[in-house]
């Protein structure tokens, strides 16, 4: 696809006129000299968590690259996030940080080029100090229908991708994972910890509470997430400076407080939070629930925390959940009552691709990377709530239209 540039403040190689690195504040003490900026590439970082993510990098004084071939997002969350970030740099009077934004597809052989912009002026190395890597598809029930194509974007991409990386001397990614690795583990009915599912380095053994078998994956978007993992262990234990960061999502939810960021796929969408959405909408005349009610953990981004731990060689996972998880009913009670609005539901059985129970173990997140979620389902429901009321994407979906009237 093609490529195109819009810059928040300078272009690649530059001094911005405000440089982010003037902060003085302690929790910015990372951020680079201002002869040579170093950025934090997200890819999909118009998506859901990659545009949240995308805006909490800036908000913390961290140089962006987004990388988005918009074929689940829309441009417009461009300015949501360059508008968010430059109302709070201005409200505790930080500089603002530099946006580049490349419309292209992270797989696609443009994107080489794309980032070759990025090499320092000396030839050597990159102004891409790490990648977060969200652009991948992520329905569990269209990865059943379509398989090939999950394995092909999912993991054949990544592969491609990695390579890229290896070649600009850019070795510290944060990979975007699932709670589905677990598979049919989850349906022992107790939270979930990272040594319940290990990849092992070529000739080491588990220790006694690491477990190295995989029980029940259950679709094919679960298994490349499963691969993805295993391929950046390899890649991490072959002594060549990559550190990787594996984040297992338990049922990520809620919108930014603004109502500007929300969870808006420009394809149909199959997570509770957006599907109810459209019941409150009308645009829906009833939610449907899979398999009963069911234990649902509720994950925070912790990308952050996560970055400013990486750095270190090596491969290490994260769970990202509540740690105690709420049912789907508690849900729909939570966002009946932020709407005042009655959520109309219908009871299925299971779909394929299910489990019954999926809640995290949080532990070592809170311990390691001093992350904890930070609200629980009803303050997610007051801002869905409160990011439909401001629109819920209805720019994006316009924008949509005009473009397939083009």
């Amino acid at each position: 696809m093609d490529s195109s540039t819009t810059s928040g403040c300078t272009s690649p190689r530059t001094t911005p006129s405000s440089p982010a690195t003037t902060i003085s504040d302690s929790d910015f003490s990372h951020l680079p000299p201002p002869a040579s900026p170093s950025y934090i590439l997200v890819t999909g970082g118009l998506g859901y968590i990659g545009s949240h993510t995308s805006l909490e990098l800036l908000q913390s004084g961290y140089n962006v690259i987004i990388l988005d071939d918009l074929s689940n997002s829309f441009a417009s969350t461009l300015d949501h996030i360059r508008a968010l970030a430059t109302s709070f740099c201005a409200a505790h009077h930080r500089p603002l940080p530099i946006l580049h934004f490349h419309r292209a597809s992270y797989h696609a052989p443009s994107t080489r080029a794309v980032l070759a912009q990025y090499t320092l002026p000396s030839g050597v190395g990159s102004q891409i100090a790490a990648v977060i890597h969200f652009a991948a598809y992520k329905s569990v029930s269209h990865s059943i229908r379509a398989p090939l194509s999950y394995y092909a974007n999912n993991v054949c991409g990544l592969v491609s991708f990695l390579g890229v990386l290896s070649d600009l001397a850019i070795r510290t990614i944060i990979f975007s994972s699932s709670a589905t690795v677990y598979g049919t583990k989850a349906d022992a009915e107790k939270p979930l910890r990272e040594d319940d599912v290990v990849h092992l380095a070529p000739g080491a053994t588990a220790a006694p509470d690491e477990d190295a078998s995989v029980a029940g994956l259950t679709c094919a978007y679960a298994r490349t997430k499963f691969f993805c993992e295993g391929i950046l262990a390899d890649v991490a234990a072959t002594g060549e400076g990559w550190s990787a960061t594996a984040l297992r999502y338990f049922n990520p939810v809620g919108c930014h407080a603004s109502g500007r960021l929300g969870e808006n796929p420009r394809t149909e969408a199959t997570n509770l939070f957006p599907v109810a959405g459209g019941v409150l909408q009308g645009k829906r005349e009833k939610l449907t629930v899979f398999g009963g009610i069911g234990r649902r953990g509720t994950g925070r981004r912790g990308h952050v925390k996560a970055l400013k731990r990486a750095g270190g060689e090596g491969f290490r996972v994260y769970n990202l959940g509540s740690g105690t998880g709420s049912s789907v009913l508690e849900i729909v009670r939570a966002l009946e009552k932020a709407s005042g609005k009655e959520v109309s539901v219908e009871w299925a059985g299971r779909r394929a691709g299910d489990v019954r129970f999926c809640v995290a173990s949080n532990e070592r997140a809170r311990e390691e990377l001093g992350w904890e979620p930070l609200e629980g389902v009803e303050e997610a429901a007051k801002d869905l709530w409160h990011f439909l009321q401001k629109g819920g994407g209805e720019d994006e979906l316009e924008e949509s239209v005009k473009r397939q009237r083009v």
